[in-house]
């Protein structure tokens, strides 16, 4: 095949992201160095500095450690544990993957949620000599928090428990109904041996009851679509592009939707409308490639917009589809996911990074905090490392906000101290908080207010929330 020719059939692939999450020991190292090694994804130098490193640290016997393929940090080979996220890309005929390996420890939380924030499928393993552990309730919840809808229950270490189907069935039976109470979509159970690899990449014949698709073909073959109005169009400004006195341009990449030239669009949270004026794709800003621009652009495509008006747009600012305007607040109610060892308090001010814009803000109120081993809702002051909570965040200006669950890009954020600029925590946004503030309407111009009015009034199907 030529070169060229196989590039670009690589390049058109889809890509499907994913992580393996667990309890301590349940394999997951060792499943992700399976799969690699038995898809013929290992180079002979790493093949040949595994077996070496097996002799050394391995605990399989005479076997190749399969989780020092993937366990880079010597920390993690010496104690045999995974203590930060571990990445790998590989590819098989139908799509291309990036793994994220995730430590079991519940002190490497944050290390998780930072692994699960962009996968969209979760491996869950489970010991089946185990069954179900305080772990695995607390990272199928982050895997829950998170909105992955895909969850593929891998019941590891057959081989310790004779291949037997009625615990591989007890498993999964009581899995469902921890998914079903969490509000967990689709939910895969598969029978594996990571160490021996039975139904990992090939079925396994010691599980002859089994009836469904090895763990790589049900990846391969994994329907993640997710149905996307087109008129929910998110485009955050990045940019604004300036390369002479004819040309004026806003670049970045669209998070959800479509447009095209010639829709009408409105900057938020200004409130300006106009219309697209032309789409020009990233690193085209000649003369010659703006007189051949695009009709129209979808997500993820990284694009320069203009507009027919002289409109005042610059980084931070959202731009969206005038006939499907998102809720506009200050007053924001969120999950919180705590990273850092100082503990976050309500009275103290951080810089919260959404998108493309960075706005000062604090947590008014922890409304309460979640026990992630039982699920508990618990009354608090502070939040410490690890801690998850369902805060109010207030805003020194309005964003356009969506919820987290119809679209990660827009309904994220991270919170960044002031002083340190290290990033201290990650949340995402569940609704506007009850108690909206008066300011926003203030911020308004009459004109402004005027006009949501005859929207609200004579288009009520647009469901505008600008003030």
């Amino acid at each position: 095949m030529d070169i060229i020719e196989y590039l670009k059939k690589h390049e058109n692939k889809d890509m499907l992201r994913f992580l393996t999450c667990g309890s301590v020991d349940d394999g997951k190292s060792t499943l992700i160095g399976r799969m690699l090694y038995d898809s013929k994804m290992i180079f002979d130098d790493q093949l040949s500095a595994a077996e070496s490193e097996s002799k050394k640290y391995g605990t399989t016997g005479e076997k190749i450690d399969m989780a020092l393929l993937v366990d880079g940090l010597q920390s993690e080979r010496e104690q045999g544990i995974t203590i930060d996220v571990a990445y790998r890309f590989f590819a098989t005929e139908a799509r291309k993957f990036i793994i994220a390996d995730t430590p079991g420890h519940e002190q490497y939380t944050r290390n998780m949620v930072t692994g699960a924030s962009t996968a969209d499928v979760a491996i869950i393993l489970i010991d089946a000599r185990k069954g179900i552990l305080t772990q695995t309730r607390r990272h199928s919840f982050i895997v829950s928090l998170l909105g992955i809808e895909h969850v593929i229950v891998a019941i590891n270490k057959m081989d310790l428990v004779e291949y037997s189907e009625s615990i591989f069935d007890e498993i999964s039976k009581a899995y469902g109904e921890l998914a079903d109470g969490l509000g967990i979509k689709n939910t895969y159970y598969l029978p594996v041996s990571a160490l021996d690899g039975d139904n990992v990449v090939d079925k396994s014949l010691n599980t002859p009851w089994y009836k469904g698709m090895p763990l790589l073909s049900l990846l391969d073959m994994m329907d993640i679509s997710k149905v996307q109005k087109e008129e929910d169009f998110r485009f955050p400004v990045q940019y604004v592009n300036r390369p002479d006195l004819h040309f004026r341009g806003f670049c970045g990449t669209i998070a959800a939707g479509s447009v095209s030239v010639g829709d009408e669009i409105t900057v938020l949270p200004a409130g300006k409308t106009t219309r697209v004026k032309s789409i020009i794709d990233a690193g085209k800003i000649t003369e010659s490639d703006r007189n051949a621009a695009s009709e129209e652009a979808f997500a993820p495509m990284a694009v320069t917009l203009t507009t027919e008006d002289e409109v005042d747009i610059s980084r931070g600012d959202m731009i969206v589809h005038t006939k499907a305007l998102p809720a506009i607040s200050n007053n924001l109610k969120v999950m919180l996911v705590w990273m850092d060892e100082k503990p976050m308090r309500p009275d103290r001010v951080y810089d919260i990074k959404r998108a493309t814009s960075v706005i000062s803000g604090s947590f008014e109120k922890i409304n309460y905090k979640i026990d992630v081993n039982t699920y508990e809702r618990m009354q608090v002051e502070e939040l410490g490392l690890n801690d998850i909570a369902s805060c109010r965040m207030v805003l020194t200006r309005p964003i356009a906000s969506d919820n987290y669950k119809a679209n990660r890009l827009t309904g994220s954020f991270i919170v960044i101290d002031r002083i340190t600029s290290n990033t201290v925590g990650a949340g995402m946004i569940v609704g506007l908080s009850r108690r909206e503030t008066q300011s926003v309407a203030r911020e308004y111009s009459e004109a402004e207010v005027a006009l949501n009015a005859y929207i609200r009034e004579h288009f009520p199907e647009w469901d505008c929330k600008t003030v």
